[in-house]
C-alpha cells in the first residue's frame, strides 16, 4: 500500500455528565494511506461525526494522537493547528453549510482568502474547483437559488480548493435523493482519482460504500475493518 497520510493512535473520548462519563470512543486505532478512499460505517450515535472532528482537529480527544503527514496535530499550538487544518484538511458535512447571501465563487474564495492567497489568484483557483464539479455555470448564483445537488457540489469545491492532503466527509449525501446522492458520490470518487486526494466518508448508503477501497465500522467505540466480498 501507498505510504501513510493518517495515524490516530489509541483515541478515547468520554463526555461527561452530572452524575456519569459516557465514553464514545474507547480506543480507536486507523491508519489511512495516501489517496485511499474509505468508508465509516456504523448506526447512528456511534460516535462516527465525533471520531471524524477529532481526526481533522476540530475537536481534541480525551487522550490518543493523530498525526496527519508525520505531523502531530494535537501537539501544535491552536493557531499552528488551525492553519494546518486550513491548509490540509477539507470537510464536507451532510448540510452544505454554505453562507446564503454569498454567491457560489464567493463562498468558495474564502478559504483561499482566509489562508492569505491574493484575491486574484484566489478567484482564479475557485473558478476552477467549481469547474471541476461541473459548475461552471453557476458561478455567481447564491446557494438558495441552487438545487441541492448542486450546493452540495459547491461545499466540495469549497473543501478542495486549498488542495487539501485529506478529506473527511460526514454523510456528504445524506439529504441527497438516490441519482444526486450517486453524483455527489462520483465526483467525490473522480477527485480522489484525479487529485490523489485521502478521503473518509461517513455513509449509511451500503451500496455507496461498496464501491470504495475499503470499509471500517465503528462499534462499541472501537474500529473494526470490514468484512470483504469478492
Amino acid at each position: 500500500m501507498s505510504e501513510t497520510l493518517l495515524q490516530a493512535h489509541e483515541l478515547r473520548k468520554a463526555f461527561r455528565t452530572s452524575s456519569q462519563e459516557f465514553e464514545v470512543l474507547r480506543g480507536v486505532n486507523l491508519s489511512l494511506g495516501r489517496g485511499e478512499l474509505v468508508a465509516l460505517l456504523g448506526v447512528s450515535g456511534t460516535g462516527k461525526s465525533t471520531l471524524i472532528q477529532i481526526l481533522g482537529a476540530l475537536d481534541r480527544p480525551t487522550s490518543g494522537t493523530v498525526m496527519v503527514d508525520g505531523v502531530d496535530l494535537f501537539a501544535l499550538s491552536q493557531n499552528r493547528c488551525a492553519a494546518f487544518r486550513n491548509q490540509r484538511i477539507g470537510f464536507i458535512y451532510q448540510s452544505h453549510r454554505l453562507l446564503p447571501e454569498f454567491t457560489a465563487l464567493e463562498n468558495v474564495v474564502m478559504p483561499l482568502l482566509i489562508g492569505r492567497v491574493a484575491r486574484k489568484e484566489a478567484l482564479q483557483r475557485a473558478e476552477q474547483a467549481l469547474d471541476e464539479v461541473e459548475l461552471a455555470h453557476r458561478l455567481h448564483h447564491r446557494p438558495g437559488q441552487l438545487s441541492g445537488g448542486e450546493q452540495q457540489r459547491v461545499a466540495i469545491a469549497r473543501a478542495v480548493v486549498c488542495n487539501p492532503d485529506l478529506l473527511l466527509a460526514d454523510e456528504p449525501t445524506g439529504n441527497l435523493d438516490r441519482k444526486t446522492a450517486q453524483g455527489v458520490f462520483h465526483l467525490l470518487k473522480e477527485l480522489n482519482r484525479s487529485k490523489g486526494l485521502t478521503c473518509l466518508m461517513v455513509t449509511h448508503n451500503m451500496e455507496l460504500a461498496a464501491d470504495l477501497d475499503r470499509r471500517i465500522h465503528l462499534i462499541d467505540g472501537q474500529l473494526v475493518e470490514g468484512h470483504e466480498h469478492h
